[in-house]
């Protein structure tokens, strides 16, 4: 049996990793600036990680949701302390995709309503109503176009507002800063302006927290930047440090039914301690601080590398969340970055790359890539 063929993959095989590092099968070592994607967050083989994983795997890996897990309570309580969000509810599922539609089932639910405005260049995940609300129709299939999402440009208040007022808008999903659609960040002014106006003609807030979430932005979720309090709040990459984990995050406005959602998986045994584990090493290791920290000290370098390097033509992003824009294509840099000088990176478009490093990264380390960076210029000046 054959693979069914949907990723063009790079010629590479990684093996193993650690912290900031990744290393193929034939010893090559790599900066990792990609995290799997946002996925890693507390950095590659965290000993505190793999301890008490390998502990909860000789107890118990799964159960089923029809009895109590006490990791569950466990990890709401953490979750809602470390995030601010202690008076909300937390749902486990276990990816993105998964978190984004029950955010959109909950939201309809409560309302009763079906339409749905969402950004242009937004990116919600592949699934019915995920990738009905993502802005990419060439992976939306005929049986997902349901002609229920206006796309609207991201920080056009106006515009949204205009929609909101026919008053049939069951949702709003919302991206603080964009990934897939370029590093882009909503301002206050529209963030703000968008809520009220949700509150208004009672709309549900939806932010999708799943990559600029989870410490990314330098704070713990990248709305919080912006002064609002969304209804729903989807989270996941991040939040297991590589095991299959998502949630939301629900309004106490919101009151659960049985049998309105459900799921195998979500928040077994395993996840749940990944999770835990990811929390502990956040907090010992100030790591949402550090986003911040080492983030601005990244932007601040790579824009004053901008002025002298003139292929590079925007820099932008916040925490460990950062978009550089070239006039050569990114296929191109991204395949030197790998091949040539040792460094994963990611992408957002045909001319942007997009750094989505663990949240553990050093300002030494990102001198690193900064200087690999220049060395990959050099052939282009």
């Amino acid at each position: 049996m054959n693979l069914f063929d949907v990723y063009p993959l790079y010629d590479v095989s990684i093996v193993r990793g650690r912290g900031c590092k990744v290393w193929d099968d034939k010893g090559q070592d790599y900066l990792d600036l990609y995290g799997g994607h946002a996925v890693i967050s507390i950095g590659h083989s965290h000993p505190h990680y793999i301890n008490m994983m390998t502990k909860q795997l000789q107890k118990l890996s799964f159960y089923s949701n029809s009895v109590q897990n006490p990791l569950q309570q466990e990890l709401a309580d953490r979750l809602g302390k470390a995030c601010g969000y202690d008076d909300y509810q937390l749902f486990l599922i276990n990816s993105g995709a998964e978190a984004n539609e029950n955010c959109l089932k909950l939201a309809s639910f409560h309302n009763g309503r079906t339409r749905i405005l969402a950004a242009k260049g937004s990116f919600h995940g592949r699934t019915s109503l995920a990738v009905e609300v993502t802005d990419n129709p060439k992976i939306v299939a005929p049986v997902n176009d349901n002609r229920q999402v206006t796309f609207l440009p991201l920080n056009d208040l106006e515009a949204w507002e205009r929609e909101l007022a026919k008053g049939d808008v069951c949702a709003c999903i919302l991206e603080c800063i964009q990934g897939v659609g370029g590093i882009r960040l909503a301002t206050k002014d529209f963030a703000q302006g968008l809520q009220e106006a949700c509150h208004k003609y009672g709309t549900v807030l939806i932010c999708d927290e799943i990559q600029c979430g989870y410490g990314r932005s330098g704070k713990f979720f990248a709305h919080q930047w912006l002064g609002i309090r969304p209804d729903l709040i989807s989270v996941a990459k991040g939040i297991g440090n590589g095991f299959p984990m998502g949630a939301v995050l629900i309004s106490p406005d919101f009151k659960p039914v049985y049998g309105q959602l459900g799921t195998t998986f979500g928040g077994n045994h395993l996840a749940c301690t990944a999770a835990l584990a990811v929390l502990d090493v956040m907090e010992d290791e100030h790591l949402v601080e550090n986003a911040h920290r080492v983030g601005e000290y990244f932007l601040n370098q790579l824009r004053l590398l901008m002025e002298t390097e003139p292929h590079i033509k925007d820099v932008r992003g916040r925490g460990l969340m950062i978009g550089i824009d070239f006039d050569i294509p990114q296929k191109e840099v991204r395949r030197k970055l790998i091949f040539n000088h040792h460094c994963f990176t990611g992408c957002a478009s045909q001319f942007t790359l997009r750094l989505l490093p663990p949240l553990c990264l050093t300002q030494s380390e990102a001198d690193d890539f900064i200087w690999r960076l220049k060395q990959l210029l050099k052939d282009y000046n």
